[in-house]
């Protein structure tokens, strides 16, 4: 398999796990600041900072955006801003483009649903559905993103291209759930302690976005917790949005990719630290090692980062600066 077709394949499932995890973000985010009491600097300034677009943020808009406006322009630079690596607008066009690349290694199906969401996306309608009714329209996206990603599965050999898609797919899935448990954690914190049935109510709210109600429930049978939900989304190994899944999963993906008996292929160095950091995660799970969440979140952020670009360097043949976009 060449290298610019493997990259293709590890950049499209990136980006459309990124198109629904920021269209994910943005949609609980929302529900956060009219649920929250938050002041909306506090709700929505985190999106941008935990995107890793804090300075480009400022930059376009000056430091000092009313707090009145501050949503808008936040939902607006993530969804449309196309000079903006990390938005629905950039994401979904790169996964067309790479799907584009590689046409004669994803199935038909998967390329009319990827092509499908751009032209939407790019469409008055799309415009239309933001305006007037935003939930239906990051509910869209989503439902778009998940099309895709089931008919990879679905309608593809299981075989070297597949491995590549659903290695990058699941980078970025631990990646962005960090993200997202972060940016509420982190938020939730700020506002002062109100009732606990106010608590446990934004806590539920932010487990049914990343469909994670009924698997939490499952598992904890008493109070809803912060904790507790941080968590359940961080070391919890059978669920397949929580870091812990997504890490072994890839650790697997990478292993059919690079088996660990065969030291002469590329690939060792990244492939060495995703154990690293699967096994670092494992051993955090008991609470015991004294960092907080916020701390082990931003870990796994920085971690997942340095192993794409890793990867990006090993088994692609450029330097990290070379790849496609940002790694974030």
């Amino acid at each position: 398999m060449i290298s610019r077709v493997a990259d293709c394949c590890f950049w499209l499932g990136r980006y459309i796990e990124r198109a629904e995890a920021t269209a994910r973000l943005l949609y609980v985010t929302r529900n956060l600041s009219l649920d929250a009491e938050l002041e909306a600097r506090q709700c929505w300034l985190p999106v941008v900072i935990v995107s890793g677009e804090e300075a480009n943020f400022a930059e376009r808009f000056g430091a000092d955006v009313p707090n009145a406006q501050v949503g808008e322009e936040v939902e607006r630079y993530m969804t449309w801003d196309e000079a903006n690596f990390v938005s629905i607008t950039r994401s979904v066009a790169a996964a067309r483009e790479n799907a584009r690349q590689i046409r004669e290694v994803i199935s038909l199906e998967v390329w009319e649903a990827v092509n499908e969401l751009y032209l939407w996306l790019g469409s008055a309608s799309a415009r239309s559905e933001y305006a007037q009714a935003r939930y239906s329209f990051y509910k869209r996206i989503r439902q778009g993103c998940q099309v895709s990603a089931g008919l990879l599965r679905s309608t593809m050999l299981h075989e070297l291209p597949l491995n590549f898609i659903w290695l990058g797919m699941l980078l970025e899935r631990g990646s962005q759930t960090a993200r997202v448990v972060d940016v509420h954690h982190h938020a939730l914190m700020l506002r002062e302690r109100t009732h606990q049935v106010v608590e446990t109510a934004l806590w539920l709210s932010l487990l049914r976005v990343c469909s994670a109600y009924e698997p939490f429930t499952k598992r904890y049978r008493g109070r809803v917790t912060g904790a507790a939900v941080a968590a359940f989304l961080s070391f919890e190994p059978l669920f397949p949005k929580s870091i812990a899944y997504c890490l072994h999963e890839a650790r697997g993906r990478f292993a059919v990719i690079r088996p660990p008996v065969q030291a002469e292929l590329p690939g060792g160095a990244s492939q060495a630290r995703l154990a690293a950091l699967e096994e670092w995660l494992a051993a955090h799970a008991s609470g015991e090692s004294g960092d907080d969440i916020h701390g082990i979140l931003t870990h796994v952020v920085d971690e997942i980062a340095a192993i794409c670009s890793e990867v990006s360097r090993e088994l692609f043949w450029h330097a990290p600066v070379q790849a496609q976009e940002s790694a974030q």
